[in-house]
């Protein structure tokens, strides 16, 4: 079955909130094409298999940080932060949201949480390389080194995604 849905788009709606990927309920009800509010029934209805390491509730600090980013805010009538499911809690919604779409959607969203952690392994490994290169060779070659570095340096607009703020919407 083809996607549903860009997995750009996809990714875009990860964000790192408390050092951890998650994704908003808002978010995913746009994708599963469902309203929010009958999202968050769903989980209610199913409590029990959405521990504190699953889902929690953004503080109105953290709400503010991610309105802040925008310069047209899209959280109209929010009254309460928003929910953020890690993956775990991503997938147990494939539990409680029974519809094709919830289930292809989902698919995709697992597949981009997993492209983003090879996304990180590889960067991680890259950086290990040129450490362990670098070590070997004399100074004569620090400026390369450095100018590897800087071009590995993810761009400003990428250091707010690392701070838990969304990329541009999609």
């Amino acid at each position: 079955m083809p996607n549903l849905i860009p997995q750009e788009r996809i990714e875009n709606k990860i964000l790192v909130i408390r050092r951890i990927k998650v994704m908003l309920g808002q978010d995913l009800a746009k994708l599963y094409g469902v309203e929010p509010r009958a999202l968050m029934q769903a989980v209610k209805r199913n409590k029990e298999r959405f521990p504190k390491d699953f889902m929690f509730q953004l503080t109105r600090q953290e709400l503010t940080n991610l309105k802040s980013q925008f310069v047209i805010s899209s959280w109209g009538g929010i009254r309460t932060p928003p929910y953020a499911f890690t993956e775990q809690g991503v997938a147990m919604l494939s539990s409680v949201l029974n519809s094709k779409r919830a289930i292809q959607v989902n698919i995709q969203i697992m597949r981009a949480f997993i492209k983003i952690k090879e996304m990180a392994l590889s960067y991680s490994a890259l950086h290990k390389k040129i450490d362990a290169m670098e070590s070997k060779y004399d100074k004569q070659f620090k400026v390369v080194f450095d100018a590897i570095r800087q071009l590995l340096e993810p761009p400003h607009k990428s250091a707010k995604r690392i701070l838990g703020f969304r990329g541009k919407e999609g």
